[in-house]
């Protein structure tokens, strides 16, 4: 049976996959489902560099704008949510692009990973759920480095929801979901892709980190976080855990300067920038494309094209 194309274009944050991948789509005849965790959100949108409507152009995009931010957004939702887009999709004749930073995502997508979840016990969810609540998070991950110290190094101490569900994973099948999920990354993908990282020099990757953040402020990122602080959003929520906006509620609530908040924003977008490219690194069949050993942005579509050609990726 004949695999569906898929495109993957992804890369670190600020390195330029949002103009890049809407002249990959017009040139392809494509369409974009977002792999962005905080794009997914209404009135988040200078924070999480959100594509705007005149840099659409035209091009259909999906997955932007679709959740409040006290709703969860999750990895087994994105999966959910873009094997349906890629259906409308290809019912229009198209070809899914997927672009994006959030690389978990992309790979339960492209490997089509089973989140199935494991048929449980309610009574030992709230027992861990009161552990989280009466001894902190970090007790809770700390648990979870004891039985699965692989997952425990993947998911964030922050992250009360995986380290549950992978906690609930080992205590009823007696596995680690780390191997679980090492075995469902070795399968086959059912699609027929391409998946290119983009990337440039680290210097200049950095600068224009430092650069976005201080447009963002300049165009009103403050008071956008202001006006989601006045609308209830409050930091437990995992929305209000994204880069930008923690850094900032700490400004507003009194904690630390302005100017601390803008040095951590710079900060931690730099070394989430770095963890990006670690996890790119360790994906099978990537097409790096390293933005300084091409003189501009049609030229790399030339490139990605001739690739897509040699691979017989087209509807």
């Amino acid at each position: 049976m004949r695999k569906m194309p898929l495109v993957i274009l992804t890369g670190p944050t600020a390195v330029g996959k949002t103009a890049l991948s809407i002249l990959l789509a017009k040139a392809i005849g494509g369409e974009i489902i977002s792999a962005d965790s905080m794009q997914v959100y209404r009135h988040m949108d200078i924070g999480s560099a959100k594509v705007t409507r005149e840099e659409m152009q035209g091009v259909p995009h999906y997955l932007i704008d679709c959740y409040e931010p006290d709703e969860e957004f999750h990895v087994v939702e994105f999966q959910r949510a873009a094997k349906e887009a890629m259906k409308e999709i290809w019912s229009h004749g198209h070809i899914p692009i997927v672009a994006g930073g959030t690389g978990f995502y992309i790979q339960a997508l492209v490997k089509d990973i089973d989140f199935t979840e494991t048929e449980g016990d309610e009574t030992y969810r709230k027992k861990l759920e009161a552990l989280a609540a009466e001894k902190g998070a970090e007790y809770l991950h700390a648990l979870l480095s004891e039985a699965d110290p692989k997952a425990a190094e993947e998911i964030h101490a922050n992250n009360i929801k995986r380290t549950i569900r992978a906690l609930e994973y080992h205590h009823f099948t007696g596995q680690r979901i780390s191997d679980h999920n090492e075995e469902e990354k070795q399968k086959c993908s059912p699609y027929n892709f391409a998946y290119f990282v983009l990337n440039r020099d680290r210097e200049e990757l950095y600068r224009r980190i430092d650069l976005r953040v201080d447009l963002m402020m300049q165009n009103g990122l403050l008071d956008e976080v202001r006006k989601l602080k006045r609308m209830g959003y409050t930091r437990n929520m995992v929305s209000m855990q994204g880069l930008g906006y923690k850094e900032l509620l700490d400004y507003l609530d009194g904690d630390i300067t302005e100017e601390e908040a803008i040095y951590r924003i710079k900060r931690d977008t730099r070394h989430f920038a770095k963890r990006q490219l670690t996890w790119f690194r360790r994906e099978q069949d990537v097409i790096w494309i390293q933005k300084e050993n091409f003189t501009d942005d049609s030229e790399i579509l030339d490139f990605i094209q001739k690739i897509l050609m040699e691979k017989e990726i087209s509807m």
